[in-house]
């Protein structure tokens, strides 16, 4: 038996060196909650850069990469922070991916992973508060503030000849950071935002905040919310009662339920979300085809990307420490260095094996500015023939 064990073990020894064992990653994201049918593509483009890396054998000696999926629920923070916490105590990840909504990374970031030294690389977190957050250098993200986004809606509606609208948003970090923004980018531009005011989720009834949105009228109605929650059932008011006719929808509407849902009631509505185009974004469509799975998903190719860059900076730091390779996020991710789209991180481990440099682009089109945030592209999108058409990137 005792010979065994050591023939497993130099088996183990020789197979990945000292970084035999598998190397957790945490995935903390909404599997229930408001983006509830969001969170299954994120994660499976997560753990698609984790099957990558591992079946290219080249990560640390050979070792594997193994996801520990927790749900963060996107609106609890309490929740989100125990769901961090077990990843990090009980599981032992190295790295996470998430948070998912923008309050519950927050409560979870400064609650749990600043005072544990853990990296988040958060893949749909957009408030602009996160970008002047006091973070150690743990947190980056691979999506877009939404003081860009908030750019980005404003000159689409415009050129839709739209100069007033209403505002609605989900009650929590996320929707009055979008809106609050939102409404400064569109007021400075010559708009007129009529009303701007929150909604809550959860509830059956939405009668009252649709009254207040129609009885300041407009020529559009801004939904920023969740299309799983209230910002659906907002919606489903208006159109009952005729309040608006068309629609902008921000990010957390932007989704398959909004089809099913609405489809075509909502023809020739119109919105927008963080994405990108290329050959980047192609090959890590084609590569979640083979997994079997949907990457179309809002922000699917950013949960790949988010994971990849964790890994890739480990590689880079030779080292699993989050308060080590925290230093190489930003290093990998911009230029100068060779370009790494999916399906070459193989490649990229190989390049940083022999001292040479990466520059991370993947499905996105990564670039992090700032504290660690992506400098983002956007997808424009219109309900057409009852369905989410792409319009042009941004």
């Amino acid at each position: 038996m005792k010979k065994l064990l050591l023939a497993s073990a130099t088996l183990a020894l020789t197979a990945g060196g000292a970084f035999a064992e598998d190397i957790k990653l945490g995935i903390s994201l909404g599997f229930t909650g408001p983006l509830e049918s969001m969170s299954p593509a994120m994660a499976d483009g997560a753990e698609l850069a984790m099957a990558e890396v591992t079946a290219s054998g080249k990560f640390m000696g050979g070792a594997a990469v193994t996801a520990v999926r927790g749900d963060s629920t996107c609106i609890d923070s309490a929740a989100a922070s125990a769901t961090v916490e077990k990843l990090i105590t009980a599981d032992g990840v190295k790295g996470i991916v998430g948070g998912m909504c923008s309050g519950e990374t927050t409560a979870s970031l400064q609650n749990v992973a600043m005072p544990k030294g853990m990296v988040m690389i958060s893949p749909s977190a957009t408030s602009p508060a996160l970008s002047s957050l006091e973070d150690n250098g743990l947190f980056f993200r691979t999506s877009p503030s939404d003081a860009r986004q908030s750019e980005v809606m404003t000159d689409i509606i415009m050129e839709h000849g739209i100069n007033s609208v209403a505002v609605t948003y989900t009650n929590n970090d996320y929707g009055k950071g979008l809106a609050d923004s939102f409404e400064a980018a569109f007021e400075a531009k010559g708009g007129t935002v009529t009303i701007n005011t929150a909604h809550d989720d959860g509830k059956p009834d939405y009668s009252a905040e649709v009254a207040a949105l129609a009885s300041a009228g407009g020529d559009a109605l801004v939904i920023a919310g969740y299309v799983d929650q209230g910002g659906s059932g907002v919606l489903r008011g208006a159109l009952d009662t005729g309040a608006f006719d068309t629609f902008v929808f921000p990010d957390g509407m932007v989704g398959g339920a909004l089809e099913e849902g609405f489809g075509p009631e909502i023809n020739g509505s119109f919105g927008q979300m963080p994405s990108s185009e290329g050959e980047g974004k192609e090959k890590f469509l084609a590569a979640a085809e083979a997994a079997g799975f949907d990457g179309t998903g809002v922000y699917s190719a950013e949960a790949y990307d988010a994971a990849a860059l964790i890994m890739l900076a480990m590689a880079a730091a030779d080292s699993t420490d989050p308060m080590v390779y925290k230093e190489n996020v930003m290093d990998v991710a911009n230029a100068p260095g060779t370009p790494i789209l999916p399906g070459e991180l193989g490649k990229a481990l190989d390049l940083i094996a022999a001292g040479e440099e990466i520059d991370y682009q993947g499905a996105t089109s990564v670039e992090l500015i700032g504290a660690g945030e992506s400098a983002g592209t956007f997808r424009e999108i219109e309900v057409k023939d009852d369905k989410i058409e792409t319009v042009r990137y941004r």
